[in-house]
């Protein structure tokens, strides 16, 4: 049922009762063993950070925490890349859900090299290649941190470089694609380097708070508030919203469409960034991951969010 425009108080009230009861929950999925850097992170860690279109910052539990955003960089290089290169990146990568693994490779080899959507690993790396076309790997990746710094406001966030070469030394599936992209034309670079930047974005530590304000400008039609200094076009916030919805929990998207309603992407990390356009920017973490890889607990805590709230995109507004 939609709801008016909750105050500050109620909305703060909500978000302190949906820590608490993810601080109860006793079935917390679990990590992502397979990158060793993730393997040791606490399962019992939650947080839950809203930014308000007046630029206040809601949030319970462990906001403050720095994690491994992983695969929720894929929404910000995506912006990246369309301000890089406009329409002409539709050219290498599709709009469509995949129905398969995040790194699955039987899609590239039916549909010439083309990725499905762009936040699959396919895609996403692919992405990856469009912007490291135009600069040297340490370029590009200065240039995907600092976008995601100014869009969060703070300088402060870094990159695990234990996290980039754990994921480096185990890719081995990454570096199978990109490889077969590169076959067929669509990895431009030498496939090396475009992992070793893709490795390194993925690698990008933040806590809920910072990713809550870093996703801004896709819940405010490409500004950092109403109104305020647009980061890229309504016309591609709103499209990667679109995909965010549609394609941003791999073969779990419909589920979370079905359940949040709000464009969102995760990663295993445990990390969801969520939007809930023209009223919040939502970073929300657990590390331990459902059977499709997406956070169980932050998944579960973006539809309690979305149900009390009444922001899912379907309510009438």
């Amino acid at each position: 049922m939609a709801k008016s425009v909750l105050s500050t108080s109620a909305l703060r009230t909500i978000v302190t009762e949906i820590a608490a009861e993810m601080a109860a929950s006793e079935d917390r999925g679990n990590v992502a063993a397979y990158i060793p850097e993730l393997a040791c992170i606490d399962p019992h860690r939650f947080a839950l950070a809203i930014v308000t279109p007046e630029g206040e910052v809601i949030a319970a539990g462990d906001a403050d925490m720095p994690f491994s955003i992983q695969s929720v960089s894929k929404a910000f290089t995506l912006a990246v890349a369309l301000g890089q290169m406009g329409e002409a990146l539709w050219t290498r990568v599709g709009r469509e859900p995949s129905g398969d693994p995040f790194n699955s490779i039987v899609q590239l080899e039916h549909e010439q090299g083309i990725p499905r959507n762009p936040f699959i690993n396919a895609g996403a790396i692919a992405v990856t290649d469009a912007i490291l076309s135009g600069y040297e790997p340490r370029e590009a990746i200065a240039h995907i941190l600092e976008f995601i710094r100014y869009t969060a406001g703070d300088d402060e966030i870094l990159i695990d470089e234990n996290v980039a070469r754990s994921e480096e030394a185990t890719g081995f599936r990454n570096a199978a694609l990109a490889n077969f992209m590169r076959d067929f034309g669509n990895v431009t670079c030498e496939p090396a380097m475009t992992l070793g930047v893709y490795y390194h974005q993925c690698a990008v530590v933040m806590s809920a708070r910072q990713l809550a304000m870093a996703g801004r400008f896709l819940a405010f039609d490409g500004c950092l508030r109403p109104g305020g200094s647009r980061v890229i076009s309504g016309r591609m916030a709103r499209q990667i919203n679109a995909l965010m919805l549609t394609c941003g929990h791999y073969d779990g998207s419909g589920e979370f469409a079905f359940r949040v309603g709000l464009p969102g992407k995760s990663g295993v990390g445990g990390g969801i960034l969520a939007v809930a356009p023209g009223r919040a920017s939502i970073g929300c973490w657990s590390p331990g991951l459902n059977a499709v890889g997406n956070s169980k607990l932050a998944s579960l805590a973006l539809e309690m969010l979305a149900d009390r709230t009444g922001w899912s995109v379907f309510a009438p507004h």
